[in-house]
């Protein structure tokens, strides 16, 4: 009788959780990634920092595996405010509802509404549904409003926004003091059928990759004859035109992709500076300069724009570009955390920074000599804004029509002004802005 009563009042006991491992794969996929969102976007550092340090902690998962979590992050990252849109219909987590809407595509739709429940399973079947053309601007083309607000402004502006929310291709470059392009690409071809790898439009060395391979194991870039570096960035090398003989300086030259290329074209001859305040940048600067047979470049790491090693340069340098700091605005495929983590406040700094360190660069170019000023964003403050306020402080400066300073390099490009404008929807490159200025 106690036993029959025992048995009536107490509590079932807990279903135990299934472990994480034993789930089904898309289910486990799904937690994945909700998992790496959580952390992603708090904003707290870049995107792919993040998931680098939760790849380090979750060792167990294979090449595909991170492959497919990072994809389905990235996605997210690009389409967030529209899928939030969408998740605030949904029930349940948040980030897992914004899960399912990065990994779910024609190819795996059944499988992943297989592994949801009847109210998850009705919430994506309705939300699949919904027109995009119908929903708020700057809600379907996922921008903040202050971005869409500038990016509006654009000539076909809804090409430019669509554009910087797919996802860009991969961009290498044969290193000229090593190989040709014509003679390293068929070789690629042959080796590497399943990345579609095709000469890139514009530039003389470039070679675009569909997909995303481990170039890291391949031994052409082992060896130094290939790198990575987005074709927009390898035009403004054309643009700075060194010669062998020539004092150069890439002024913030980061990770160096630029200072690579720069050296080649210099055939590791005349003087070549990388300089940044980022030691840390530097540092990876230093193997890729090893692999790539320069002996020309001499990396220094100065305090500020005013540092004592930029004022013993005054007026010696043939070339210098400032590749400067900004937005970002115009990687957006490669980076859509970017559009979350700035601000029009951010903005303001940025602008104020790049005409400082423009001034500061400036001091730099000899007589006759060229300064190239750059970005990798797509709003006239940082670009357009900051020529037309240089040259009116610096009379000793003009503009030199960047045709002119391809000469018969030029690839077929042209604009009004003489600014080199590149958009992703229009070159198939990232959003680029430069300027050539000679000292007169």
């Amino acid at each position: 009788m106690n036993n029959h009563r025992q048995k009536r009042t107490s509590k079932p006991a807990a279903k135990p959780a299934t472990p994480f491992a034993k789930l089904p794969i898309v289910q486990q996929r799904l937690q994945q990634i909700a998992q790496v969102l959580d952390k992603v976007l708090k904003f707290n550092f870049p995107a792919d920092a993040v998931l680098s340090k939760w790849f380090k902690e979750n060792r167990q998962l294979g090449g595909r595996d991170r492959g497919e979590v990072a994809e389905a992050v990235f996605d997210v990252l690009r389409h967030l405010r529209r899928y939030r849109h969408y998740a605030e219909s949904g029930v349940g987590s948040a980030n897992l509802r914004l899960a399912i809407l990065g990994l779910v595509n024609p190819h795996n739709k059944d499988a992943i509404l297989d592994v949801l429940d009847e109210g998850q399973k009705a919430w994506l079947e309705r939300v699949l549904k919904i027109e995009n053309s119908a929903i708020n601007a700057p809600v379907r083309f996922s921008l903040p409003d202050w971005l869409y607000t500038e990016l509006a402004k654009q000539t076909d502006a809804d090409s430019l926004m669509a554009a910087l929310n797919e996802k860009a291709p991969l961009d290498l470059r044969v290193n000229p003091l090593k190989a040709e392009r014509d003679e390293i690409l068929p070789i690629l071809q042959a080796d590497e059928p399943r990345f579609n790898l095709e000469a890139t439009p514009y530039s003389p060395w470039g070679i675009r990759v569909n997909g995303k391979p481990s170039i890291n194991r391949w031994s052409l870039f082992e060896k130094g004859v290939i790198e990575v570096q987005d074709e927009g960035s390898q035009l403004l090398c054309m643009l700075v035109s060194p010669r062998r003989s020539d004092m150069v300086i890439d002024f913030c030259a980061g990770a160096g992709g630029k200072t690579l290329l720069l050296g080649a074209m210099m055939r590791s001859q005349g003087r070549l500076y990388a300089f940044d305040v980022s030691g840390a940048r530097l540092a990876k600067a230093k193997p890729r300069i090893a692999r790539s047979g320069l002996s020309n470049v001499t990396c220094i790491q100065i305090e500020s724009e005013n540092d004592v090693r930029v004022k013993r340069l005054a007026g010696k340098a043939h070339r210098v570009l400032v590749d400067a700091p900004c937005s970002g605005v115009g990687t957006l495929r490669r980076n859509p955390d970017l559009k979350w983590r700035q601000t029009p406040e951010d903005l303001v700094e940025l602008t104020q920074l790049q005409a400082r360190i423009l001034k500061s660069a400036a001091r730099c170019v000899a007589s006759g000599g060229r300064l190239v000023y750059s970005t990798c964003s797509l709003l006239p403050q940082e670009n357009e804004a900051q020529i037309e306020a240089f040259l009116k402080e610096h009379p000793d400066f003009k503009l030199v029509p960047f045709e002119q300073a391809l000469g018969d390099r030029n690839p077929g490009l042209s604009a009004e002004d003489g600014m080199l404008r590149l958009r992703p929807d229009v070159h198939g490159t990232d959003g680029f802005f430069a300027a050539v200025m000679e000292r007169v």
